[in-house]
């Protein structure tokens, strides 16, 4: 988990003014929404991911707009606290370089695009299992009941996008405490995504989905630079 550390001349206005009130709008409201699904999920579980995590779309538990609320989900605190520590790092420092409306297209185009390669990679574990089976597999109906949810895709984007405007940033990490420039952080993450994914370890992590948010974070950021939109509001 890497620190960062922005100023801002905005006066104090109490303790949730004082807390938040260097944060941007759009960051500061994701994360108000993060937190306030996390804490309808502590009410009433059950309905809450089955409503609102995302299924493999051949599921019968698949809702049209669960690509959109997966983002919102999370499964436990620390896959929360952390999902949501990395987006006000991240985040904050690139709606300041970007603007808001940009940053919230990139937020979201980063999700949705993790969840398009989670969900080809779920096709292509379906097919494999589908031909290898006489008959339907407990593996197939894993596949079909197991939910995804976390602002993970999204985050990972985040960070690729950082890292792209900001690649010499020194990043330290609290454990262990590693300080690197912010490009080879990037690139050793993405690397463990890669093994661990392949290899499945670490099962029950959407590997995939992360690697899809980098993804997804690069090719957008880097088709901005290209086209001299990046820095236009």
């Amino acid at each position: 988990m890497a620190q960062y550390y922005g100023y801002d001349n905005r006066p104090s206005g109490g303790f949730l003014s004082s807390l938040f009130g260097n944060i941007p709008d759009v960051t500061r409201n994701l994360f108000f929404v993060n937190v306030l699904m996390f804490i309808a999920t502590l009410i009433n579980e059950n309905f809450m991911f089955e409503t609102f995590s995302v299924f493999y779309p051949k599921s019968p538990y698949f809702r049209i707009w669960q690509p959109v609320t997966y983002m919102f989900m999370h499964g436990n605190f620390w896959h929360l606290f952390v999902n949501m520590w990395c987006l006000l790092m991240f985040g904050s420092a690139l709606e300041r370089a970007i603007g808001g409306k940009k940053y919230l297209l990139f937020y979201f185009i980063c999700g949705l695009g993790a969840l398009l390669i989670h969900f080809l990679v779920q096709d292509i574990q379906a097919r494999a299992i589908l031909g290898e089976e006489a008959q339907i597999s407990q593996a197939y109906v894993d596949i079909l009941r197991t939910p995804t949810l976390g602002a993970s895709g999204a985050i990972y984007g985040l960070q690729v996008g950082y890292a792209m405007l900001y690649p010499n940033a020194l990043w330290t990490l609290i454990f262990p405490p590693v300080t690197l420039k912010a490009k080879w952080f990037v690139l050793i993450f993405m690397g463990i995504e890669l093994f661990t994914g392949i290899t499945g370890t670490m099962d029950g992590v959407a590997h995939f989905a992360h690697l899809g948010g980098a993804l997804f974070g690069f090719l957008l950021i880097f088709y901005w630079k290209k086209t001299g939109k990046l820095w236009r509001r």
